[in-house]
């Protein structure tokens, strides 16, 4: 990507649209962001939850100051529907079985 400069990240296209990716993780950057805030913003603890070196946590940093609005957007509503996801199946497990 023209601009783009950071060896860490790779923007993937894909049938969702053009998504940013971290090299040899298999996660996409949203997906980091989501456990950075689900661990209180402690980048060490999502490091470790996610068994990944820090660099590579700390590079999701990196990538949101330098992304163009459409693909911070893109994060966003992945987190979004990630969210949704989770929620749904919480409350799936709390439903009365019969």
């Amino acid at each position: 990507m023209p601009g783009h400069a950071h060896p860490l990240i790779r923007f993937l296209d894909g049938l969702s649209g053009r998504r940013a990716s971290l090299v040899g993780s298999g996660l996409d950057v949203w997906e980091v962001i989501a456990t950075v805030r689900d661990n209180e913003g402690s980048i060490e603890e999502a490091a470790a939850y996610l068994r990944m070196p820090i660099q590579l946590v700390q590079a999701r940093r990196r990538v949101l100051r330098r992304a163009p609005r459409r693909d911070r957007r893109g994060i966003e509503l992945n987190e979004a529907e990630y969210r949704r996801g989770f929620e749904a199946a919480a409350t799936d497990e709390r439903a009365p079985r019969g």
